[in-house]
């Protein structure tokens, strides 16, 4: 058990570290590439901070695993707006702009309720809804730059101008530092936590939800705790809501492309997935409460509450 969570410990340190390399050498090669500032921000970094994800959930897939990568993604969007945005809100408040009631929360919901249709159809997310989910992302992205671009008075803050200067040598480096940081990282936790489970007399599933998914949102925690005792704007809503639907759409989309999932923990299906699209749904009336459009402390404490309340009944079932 010991050797276990300590699996499950290098290999969180691990996906850390190798996501920061991934984001920062995407960036840097970005900028090589030419593209725009705004660009790199809504579509490389997403995608970068998602890796730690993509890379468990397929890994787990390919063991047969399936219920951890599954568990992974919806314990991740639950974990993303519960306790990342909870913790963030008690620490200092958050402003809540328009493109989110208008754009980033109908889709991330409308994403939501697509998993929970697929899934609730034949238990199984096949390769065609993959395929679905992947050409879902392509879609959002085109539409989330050409808004990006007609706005453009909305600039991405979570893009590194001094990165512009890297040499493709660093950024060779950085990019092998990443890649290997995470396909070990992804391997350990997985092994861990499958045997951890196993010496609990729990599911997958649970470890999943729990462990997994706490552990994934670990940066986007880190970064939101961090800029809100800066008192900086802290970790936008809508970069959480980003993570939010890349995890559905590109994460699940991707594995199941690779490796069909199959729902095999029933509590997946018959509670926690209807946990996630009741804080995706939560979000939109906490907006228009009083004070309309900050996302305050008691609103913060409010999910948070619901957070612990939900993983505490993850461990009684």
């Amino acid at each position: 058990m010991f050797v276990s969570i300590l699996y499950v410990i290098i290999g969180l340190v691990l996906l850390v570290v190798g996501g920061e390399f991934l984001v920062r050498s995407s960036v840097a090669l970005s900028f090589r590439l030419k593209l725009s500032r705004m660009v790199i921000g809504l579509t490389v970094v997403s995608f970068a901070t998602s890796a730690p994800e993509l890379l468990v959930s397929i890994q787990a897939a390919m063991d047969g695993l399936s219920d951890i990568s599954l568990g992974n993604v919806i314990g991740s969007n639950i974990a993303n707006i519960g306790l990342v945005l909870g913790i963030t809100a008690i620490i200092g408040p958050l402003a809540i702009d328009r493109d989110f009631y208008k754009f980033n929360w109908p889709v991330m919901v409308l994403l939501s309720f697509v998993l929970f249709l697929f899934l609730e159809n034949d238990a199984v997310l096949t390769q065609l809804e993959g395929g679905i989910l992947l050409a879902a992302i392509v879609l959002y992205l085109f539409l989330l730059i050409r808004r990006a671009r007609k706005f453009s008075d909305t600039m991405v803050e979570d893009v590194d101008d001094t990165l512009q200067k890297t040499s493709n040598f660093k950024i060779i480096i950085w990019l092998l530092i990443g890649g290997a940081a995470l396909y070990f990282g992804s391997e350990l936790l997985v092994s861990g936590a499958e045997t951890i489970a196993l010496t609990m007399g729990v599911s997958e599933g649970v470890i999943a939800v729990t462990l997994i998914a706490v552990g994934t949102s670990v940066p986007e925690l880190a970064a939101s705790v961090i800029a809100a005792l800066k008192q900086e704007k802290a970790i936008s809503l809508g970069n959480l809501i980003g993570s939010n639907i890349f995890n559905i759409a590109s994460v699940l989309g991707i594995t199941s492309i690779i490796q069909p999932i199959v729902v095999k923990d029933e509590t997946l299906m018959s509670v926690n997935i209807y946990w996630m699209l009741g804080f995706a749904m939560v979000l939109l009336p906490l907006a228009f409460i009083p004070k309309k459009m900050i996302l305050g402390r008691p609103k913060g404490v409010f999910i948070f509450t619901a957070y612990c309340v939900f993983i505490a009944l993850v461990f009684m079932k």
